[in-house]
């Protein structure tokens, strides 16, 4: 089993991907929904710190030199996945932004390895809609030497249109220059889970498919 399947049934056990009717922010109405709230014990952070870990491997080999979390919910994120590349004999940086800059001591506005221009790093975030939070993030490490942001893995890529007939994560990764990867997508999990079996229980039947297939049809950019 790859680590993308793996991680693809982890979400299922995890109770973090679902399926049947859920209004988006955006006001769609999606057959699925990735709910990243769901990974709230020690033993499921520190796991999908490791999934993320295998995907900065993937990507980015051990050319980098710390990984960086957006606050708050890239905080335990960057932690878990520095914990798991440190497991796997690639031992690297970890760091993260503060919300609000302290008034006394430390007055950084991140928290972890210290940061110079020179330094690489991999932002690592639970999932991408208009790529605001990211943006802010950036600007905040611009006044905190302007280390280099060598790429951003996520969760999962919806592969849904953005404000274009673009992937919304494509017009993410052209607007910031950056680029983005996802562990899996809903290609990948649609694959994966059809009239599969997980714990006795079929997650993703046909009908279910066809729904989603409707949905991506209309949203998609498969």
């Amino acid at each position: 089993m790859t680590y993308k399947e793996e991680f693809i049934e982890f979400l299922v056990e995890c109770n973090a991907l679902r399926f049947g009717e859920f209004e988006l922010k955006s006001g769609r109405i999606a057959p699925y929904f990735i709910n990243t709230g769901m990974f709230d014990t020690g033993l499921k952070i520190k796991k999908l710190g490791t999934f993320y870990a295998k995907a900065v491997q993937e990507h980015f080999f051990d050319n980098f030199d710390g990984i960086y979390g957006p606050a708050y919910k890239g905080i335990p994120l960057c932690i878990s996945a520095a914990q798991a590349l440190s497991d796997m004999g690639v031992d690297k940086g970890y760091v993260f932004n503060r919300k609000e800059a302290k008034t006394y001591a430390d007055k950084s506005l991140v928290v972890g390895m210290p940061l110079t221009k020179s330094s690489r790093l991999i932002l690592v975030d639970d999932v991408i809609t208009s790529g605001k939070a990211i943006r802010e993030s950036l600007e905040v490490l611009k006044s905190c030497n302007n280390p280099v942001v060598k790429g951003i893995i996520i969760s999962v890529n919806r592969q849904e249109k953005g404000k274009t007939e673009k992937n919304a994560l494509k017009e993410v990764e052209e607007i910031l220059g950056i680029p983005i990867h996802a562990v899996v997508s809903i290609t990948d999990i649609k694959k994966y889970l059809h009239n599969k079996k997980i714990n006795g229980r079929i997650m993703l039947d046909d009908a279910m498919l066809a729904k989603i297939n409707v949905y991506l049809e209309e949203y998609g950019t498969i």
